[in-house]
């Protein structure tokens, strides 16, 4: 059974102003959060993690697969009017926010589109809400906020407006991103860059 609600996407407005960005709840069903969560990876650290260390049989695999699937593409493209075919895409994993973390920013100019799926469960925490800004400096100056949970997704085109960031929280806060690329070199670097992250974070732990 697809994990992803396609028709939601499908049926959600894209705003465009501040950016143009779209907010879709229940982008994954109650049954499939829970799934992901019964078998996520123990991150207990900040900072972004690759995918290719996920083991078989964690379900958020599969949600990554469809993700990367022809099908999800083709409604992003339409929907911001973007060219993706051959662009490279890049998949990183959160599962613990620092304080620190949450600051505004735009996003780097090689990524194209970037797409969060939150997975956390009926978040009740005033920090760790994502929100759209209308500047980069005030993060109470917004136009939206998302919560991180539920499986709610936030797709927004990349831009040099496109500033978001929220309230700091430490603590566990799962989420999925994904990134279409400007080019394959932009995104080997990410990937060298949050797995050298991760294995000093891993290696701190120990």
């Amino acid at each position: 059974m697809p994990h992803l609600e396609l028709a939601k996407l499908q049926e959600a407005k894209v705003e465009t102003s501040p950016y143009q960005y779209t907010i879709v709840p229940g982008f994954l069903s109650p049954q499939t959060v829970a799934r992901v969560n019964a078998t996520y990876p123990d991150i207990k650290a900040g900072g972004s993690y690759p995918i290719e260390s996920l083991d078989a049989g964690m379900v958020i695999k599969e949600v990554i697969d469809e993700l990367d699937g022809p099908a999800f593409q083709k409604v992003i493209a339409e929907k911001f009017a973007v060219d993706l075919d051959d662009k490279p895409k890049m998949f990183s994993l959160r599962g613990y926010t620092r304080a620190k973390d949450g600051q505004i920013h735009t996003d780097s100019k090689d990524k194209i589109i970037t797409v969060l799926v939150y997975l956390n469960e009926n978040w009740q925490q005033p920090g760790g809400r994502l929100r759209i800004l209308k500047n980069g400096h005030d993060v109470d100056d917004f136009v939206a906020e998302v919560p991180p949970d539920d499986g709610t997704l936030l797709v927004f085109k990349r831009s040099d407006t496109s500033w978001h960031g929220h309230h700091p929280f430490d603590g566990p806060r799962r989420s999925l991103q994904m990134n279409w690329m400007t080019s394959e070199g932009s995104r080997g670097w990410h990937k060298i860059r949050h797995s050298i992250s991760a294995a000093v974070k891993k290696l701190t732990a120990a």
